[in-house]
């Protein structure tokens, strides 16, 4: 077998702890700073912004270290720094505690998450990058349906003082262990030998693509970079405020099984977009998991009830399967292997002022009008301002034309 899959797997359970612990858990940990700590909504949905936007803004030092040094150390250093903060949070009598610590809980997230992850895959795979990508990452809808709700269960029963030491231990335990032992940087690296038929990307490639000065004077690349910003403010903000609309309209009983709708449906929509994406156009695929974003949270903006709830939650996890996955496998596609963690980390960055905008504007507007309706309905139409600006402006072609010459090389 080749060793790529061995990768993916290691990269599936990477993902659905550092998910679990590190994306999914804020509606939980929002919900209980606010009620056993007695911090403001807005306040709390401020730290949600700090941690996505540090993990941005590191996110381009880490890139560099990724391409320097040895990517293992790099996510054991991230989930170390993502542990010891975790543990902490239960502990915070101050908003200023609450906010530097989420600012490098989101550091040690980004250094230990998605970017290491997705270069790893762009480096392995090249003909069904598309499908390795979607298996590996459907590791972070994984951990939203199996870690997620035991968080707030803990949290529930034992308070936040006595559950996050053990978050924090469970996600170095779920993290470092296979990196060091499963993980490897580059397939050269490995005695395993490259097959005419395998999946992965020759030494060669690895230099092959466009440089990232270049990369960053596109119209294309700010297409797809502004797109996400609107495409995230969406996501994240509806994913952040879940937990607050479930509980506002249903039972506790209720809310456990609705709350597990999301991640679930994430892992559905992530392994069929993974081989839809293969055979059409990333550009148009891309449109159609928008529009269906934009119509789950309109959904979500009227519902009052269990089954619109489900619905809205059910369509709104399928795009986000799709369009975590979608953002780094384009970038990889159209400008190649040489700058990839260069131009993902900066495309992320400018992505994590939606990311960042999300939580707050929603809570504003919940504060403000008491309830969810507008909250909801300002994500709505962020994810048509994403689809406009993809439309004209979004990276159309699939493969940069160097990236293929050389591949067709080897």
């Amino acid at each position: 077998m080749y060793y790529g899959w061995k990768i993916v797997a290691a990269l599936f359970v990477v993902m659905c702890f550092t998910s679990g612990l590190g994306f999914y858990i804020h509606s939980v940990l929002l919900q209980a700073l606010v009620s056993e700590k007695g911090f403001a909504i807005t306040d709390i949905s401020g730290a949600v912004s700090i941690f996505f936007s540090a993990g941005g803004v590191a996110g381009l030092g880490i890139s560099i270290l990724i391409d320097r040094y040895d990517v293992r150390y790099v996510m054991v250093g991230g989930a170390l720094l993502a542990s010891v903060t975790l543990s902490a949070i239960g502990y915070v009598s101050e908003i200023w505690q609450v906010y530097a610590l989420y600012l490098f809980f989101g550091i040690g997230f980004s250094a230990s998450g998605l970017l290491p992850a997705t270069t790893l895959i762009a480096r392995w795979f090249t003909d069904k990058r598309a499908l390795a990508m979607s298996v590996s990452t459907t590791g972070l809808s994984v951990g939203g349906i199996l870690v997620t709700p035991i968080t707030a269960m803990l949290i529930e029963q034992s308070g936040l003082a006595s559950a996050t030491p053990l978050f924090g231990l469970v996600y170095f335990i779920g993290v470092v262990p296979l990196v060091l032992l499963v993980i490897r940087p580059f397939p050269s690296v490995n005695a395993v030998p490259m097959s005419a038929n395998a999946s992965g990307v020759s030494e060669a490639s690895f230099m092959s693509g466009a440089e990232f000065s270049m990369t960053i004077r596109e119209a294309t690349f700010w297409g797809l970079s502004v797109a996400w910003i609107f495409v995230m403010l969406a996501q994240v903000g509806g994913i952040a405020h879940q937990y607050g609309l479930v509980m506002e309209n249903l039972t506790m009983a209720e809310a456990a099984v609705v709350l597990g709708v999301l991640p679930l449906f994430s892992v559905i929509g992530r392994l069929i977009g993974g081989l839809i994406v293969d055979r059409m156009s990333g550009h148009t695929f891309s449109l159609i998991v928008m529009l269906l974003q934009a119509v789950s949270l309109f959904v979500l903006a009227f519902s009052n009830g269990a089954f619109g709830l489900i619905l809205g939650l059910a369509l709104l996890g399928i795009t986000v399967g799709n369009l975590l996955m979608l953002q780094p496998l384009l970038i990889a596609e159209v400008w190649g292997l040489r700058h990839y963690s260069r131009i993902y980390a900066t495309s992320n960055l400018l992505t994590m002022l939606g990311i960042a905008a999300g939580p707050v504007l929603m809570g504003y507007l919940l504060s403000e009008t008491g309830n969810y309706t507008a909250s909801f309905v300002m994500a709505g139409i962020s994810s048509l301002i994403a689809i406009v600006v993809f439309f004209f402006w979004g990276p159309r072609t699939e493969r940069n034309p160097s990236v293929v010459a050389a591949q067709r090389a080897r």
